[in-house]
């Protein structure tokens, strides 16, 4: 046996010692499936700027092995697979009709239940800029909804003529790390159609990193996982081992997978996922201050609390979604109901598609937001270049800085060393410019007051300043460096009696399933949630036609009025009261300062009068 072949054995064996056991929400419709099946169903087609897309490779003479020729490729090109073909608004209107039948009769555990509607857990801004998006999204019209059928009955197919569930795995070193790569590709991310999200889109590339360290003797101990999700990179993404959070059965993480988008949690649940819509940066600028005064000087919020906390952009410019990740679903991995075949590597030297086929995995949209657009494969961006998680998968989850359990004595051990030498390199420069010091001052003293040394003496004066300065940096230097050597001497103290930092220290912003207190509304409160954005256009609209000699009256009413209405369905009845006040507060005062300008300036001045006279004669007094 080849060395190149033990060492593919020995990948495989490690990823399949820690693979996943992934769980799905119920109403799931696509899985993780091989790519070579996915390309042997597609047509590949090319689109290049200002002309029609061209079709290359006829569906069924696809491969993966011509798929990374990659022909008439040329600067602008854009090359995508086509999973399914054009089809009518008939034959679409008619596939949906079927699939809306066959629903029907689905036995009820494999049916998708939303739950409480998404916009009942966010305010009025955030539904005013979903019913924009969603505007928007008619507009551009990129992928049909009943697209989604088309691509469940060729997966179908494909499933029923040989059922397999597949991941894509690449195992590498870097930085200390042994890396394993779980790369999960679907047919088709059905979110918009299938679950109400945002998008939809033919093929989509998910993945998850187990990071493990290695011993002299060759033994690995997994020390972190990384899941992504949607558009999230960092610290935030991973979790160490021994953190509660991340279930694991045996060695095999748990993945809660969310419906349609195929995003990776590790906690089961709902989460309210946010799509950022770009304004122009100085409206963005101004309403974000506006928010900041409201919350940190005035002390008022709106909305959710954690969201705003973490969330730099303002509320009015995200679009709720909600992505479930329930897990009630089917379950995938080792021991489970369906099991994993053996991976595929995704080795660019023996697989040359990997590095070869730099197009997207399903159609080409031309969406101008791109979610309606396919993914492009493991190893690039949509523009072509290389990924991130790709060449530099530490640090995509920011353990670059992060040494394995292995190392860190020993890293910490030089550092201080390190730290313990430049202490001793300032002493010794201390005390020579120290020396430098006090000559320079014996020779500005003599020099001080003779008029013919005028010149010299103010040129050493400045010498001496300048000298005193770097003398008075290089102590606070110095004490800075006992510090830390200090704290490098406990540290490696802690490390060695076997004790870590917390395991969650890392994390600043994690991802979190709404509450089930957040899940719990009334129906009353959800129609609402549904209804009042057009309630609102509508009471607008009535107002311009038919009250419009009492505009401003009628305006303020009908605002006081949705105001109410919203905060008694949705329990911030008590907010609302504070934040009118705080509200009212502000407009007297600028009433105030409005009609009596003159009048506050006058007084300003006379207290400030009356004080410095008071407090000079105070001191007279002493």
């Amino acid at each position: 046996m080849t060395a190149e072949h033990v060492e593919v054995e020995a990948a495989v064996a490690l990823l399949r010692r820690f693979e996943p056991v992934m769980r799905f929400t119920r109403g799931e419709r696509f899985y993780p499936m091989d790519v070579e099946p996915y390309v042997r169903s597609c047509s590949l087609w090319v689109h290049h700027a200002n002309e029609e897309a061209l079709c290359l490779v006829s569906r069924g003479d696809l491969t993966l092995e011509n798929l990374a020729q990659q022909p008439q490729d040329a600067f602008g090109a854009t090359h995508f697979l086509r999973f399914t073909d054009p089809q009518s608004f008939r034959e679409l209107y008619s596939r949906g009709l079927r699939r809306r039948r066959a629903s029907k009769h689905q036995e009820p555990h494999s049916i998708f239940r939303s739950g409480r509607g998404r916009l009942a857990r966010v305010g009025y801004l955030s539904r005013v800029a979903d019913a924009l998006y969603s505007i928007a999204l008619l507009a551009r019209g990129r992928v049909p909804g009943e697209a989604s059928s088309a691509s469940s009955i060729h997966y179908q197919r494909i499933m029923s003529e040989r059922e397999q569930y597949r991941y894509h795995g690449r195992v590498l070193r870097q930085d200390g790390w042994v890396v394993l790569q779980y790369w999960f590709f679907y047919a088709f991310n059905d979110w918009r159609s299938g679950f109400y999200g945002a998008n939809d889109h033919e093929g989509d590339w998910e993945k998850i990193f187990v990071y493990l360290s290695e011993s002299e003797t060759g033994e690995v101990r997994p020390e972190w996982a990384a899941y992504a999700a949607h558009n999230y990179t960092g610290e935030d993404l991973r979790r160490r081992w021994d953190d509660p959070e991340l279930e694991k059965v045996g060695e095999h993480p748990v993945i809660y997978v969310g419906a349609g988008t195929h995003a990776s949690y590790y906690a089961k649940g709902e989460y309210l996922t946010e799509l950022e819509l770009r304004f122009p940066g100085p409206i963005a600028r101004a309403a974000d201050a506006i928010r900041s005064f409201w919350r940190k000087r005035l002390r008022q919020y709106s909305g959710d609390r954690r969201r705003s906390a973490q969330n730099e952009v303002p509320d009015l410019f995200l679009v709720p979604f909600v992505d479930y990740a329930r897990g009630d679903g089917a379950v995938i991995g080792p021991g489970q109901e369906k099991e994993w075949e053996p991976p595929r590597l995704l080795d660019p030297a023996s697989s040359a598609w990997v590095a070869g086929y730099r197009g997207l995995w399903g159609f080409y949209a031309q969406d101008p937001f791109e979610g309606e657009d396919a993914p492009a494969g493991p190893m690039y961006n949509h523009d072509k270049s290389v990924r991130h998680e790709w060449y530099d998968p530490a640090g995509w989850a920011g353990l670059d800085k992060v040494p394995t359990q292995t190392e860190a004595l020993r890293a910490t051990l030089e550092q201080r060393s390190d730290v313990v030498a430049r202490c001793e390199a300032l002493r010794t420069e201390i005390e020579k410019k120290s020396h430098q010091l006090k000559r320079l001052g014996v020779e500005v003293a003599a020099m001080r007051g003779q008029s013919h040394l005028a010149a010299p003496f103010r040129a050493k004066k400045v010498q001496l300043d300048a000298l005193s300065r770097e003398v008075d940096q290089l102590r606070a230097q110095l004490a800075t460096d006992k510090t830390v050597s200090e704290s490098l001497e406990n540290y490696a103290d802690r490390l060695q009696a076997g004790q870590r930092e917390p395991a969650r220290a890392h994390i600043s912003r994690a991802l979190q399933p709404v509450s089930e207190n957040e899940r719990r509304t009334g129906r009353v409160a959800e129609i609402w949630a549904a209804v009042s954005v057009g309630l609102m256009l509508l009471a607008l609209v009535w107002i311009v036609m038919f009250q419009r000699q009492a505009i401003t009256s009628a305006l303020v009413a009908s605002i006081a009025l949705f105001a109410f209405l919203e905060a008694s369905f949705r329990g911030r009845m008590a907010n609302l009261v504070s934040s009118v006040n705080v509200g009212l507060g502000i407009v007297a005062a600028l009433i105030i300062v409005y009609e009596f300008f003159w009048e506050l300036v006058a007084l300003v001045v006379l207290i400030v009068g009356i004080y410095i006279l008071w407090d000079n004669l105070r001191e007279l007094r002493r």
